[in-house]
């Protein structure tokens, strides 16, 4: 299966924001992934619909919308219009997950459910059938730039297990101190999907980052 790189956009310079998905446009990444916070859900707010849409307007890659919100049900369709391809929710903040779940689908987006750190694999057992796609948070939500929490390695083994039991087809994607470091052995555990902000942005050539971790991934074939 690709694996799948997704640089995260709240790393990058937002007073260059055009220039810098003309950048990834050009780059290997495959996704663009934003993160969508409402200082309730966490304890940080980043950017709305207008955003969304400017990125939209310039990107040609996948955007991929991870909403760390409450009550994300009552956006759906915002989201949509705003020109996410991929919409991820939080488990921890959808009283009624399943329903959230058809309503992304039916507007059509593929579906994604996040879960935070101290979140067990096991609470998606009875949905995982429905799912796209399974974010695990690698960090606390809320922040870029934090350290990468062991834990994950064993928590993406446990829902890959699940995925092929179930006979889902949901890719498994990491978003949190992802770097050179550990992305082999991640995707070694089962992961499909690998969310990268600093550690991209922050290099002297995000372009040639983004080309060597695709090309640390293809070696590991």
């Amino acid at each position: 299966m690709k694996k799948i790189i997704a640089p995260s956009l709240l790393s990058c310079d937002f007073a260059n924001l055009q220039s810098e998905i003309e950048m990834l446009n050009e780059s290997d990444a495959d996704w663009l992934h934003l993160d969508i916070m409402d200082g309730v859900f966490v304890p940080n707010i980043t950017f709305g619909m207008p955003i969304i849409s400017f990125i939209n307007k310039h990107a040609k890659k996948t955007l991929d919308v991870h909403l760390m919100i409450v009550q994300p049900e009552r956006y759906i369709t915002s989201f949509k219009e705003a020109g996410a391809d991929i919409l991820t929710v939080h488990y921890e903040a959808c009283t009624h997950l399943h329903r959230t779940i058809q309503e992304i689908k039916a507007k059509g987006m593929k579906a994604g459910v996040s879960l935070n750190p101290h979140t067990p694999v096991s609470v998606l057992e009875e949905i995982i059938g429905n799912l796209d796609l399974v974010l695990i948070m690698s960090v606390n939500p809320g922040f870029g730039g934090q350290s990468f929490i062991e834990n994950t390695y064993k928590k993406v083994k446990q829902l890959k297990k699940l995925i092929n039991n179930s006979g889902s087809t949901a890719l498994i994607e990491v978003d949190g101190g992802v770097s050179n470091k550990n992305i082999e052995k991640l995707s070694q555990a089962g992961v499909d999907a690998f969310v990268t902000g600093s550690y991209i942005f922050s290099s002297d050539s995000p372009k040639q980052t983004i080309t060597d971790l695709k090309n640390q991934l293809l070696s590991r074939k």
